[in-house]
């Protein structure tokens, strides 16, 4: 009998099924390409966001380097214009300090709710019509 894997079942912050994020680099913190999290993701790793020089900058100065490739970990380090698994967290504290990059809604995950309001989302997407 198969497993249940609650990633195969996720949600965005829409409602519906969680599209992918970004295969070039692959992100995510599963490494599949979406922004899946669970309880073994302790950043919530669920806010698929495009980068930015400026947020790149912002996220070194704040201790976490982007951009630095860590090839032991399979991490080729990060571009402007890369999309990218963020940590809710993280994201939240860049719109705080004017700095947040923009979000891809249908990528995003429900998870991310409970530290951001669909709305500013919504004012960072670049899915909206």
């Amino acid at each position: 009998m198969r497993r249940f894997d609650p990633r195969e079942h996720a949600r965005n912050v829409l409602g519906e099924r969680l599209q992918s994020c970004g295969e070039s680099p692959v992100t995510g913190f599963y490494r599949d390409g979406c922004c899946n999290t669970g309880p073994d993701d302790p950043g919530m790793h669920s806010i698929c966001a495009i980068m930015t020089a400026e947020f790149l900058a912002f996220s070194r100065s704040r201790g976490n380097d982007l951009t630095t490739p860590a090839p032991d970990f399979g991490f080729p380090g990060l571009q402007p214009g890369d999309r990218w698994c963020l940590c809710a967290a993280r994201w939240k504290e860049a719109l705080d300090a004017g700095m947040a990059p923009r979000v891809v809604l249908t990528a995003t995950h429900e998870a991310t709710l409970g530290f951001v309001s669909l709305d500013d989302l919504k004012k960072h997407a670049i899915d909206l019509v």
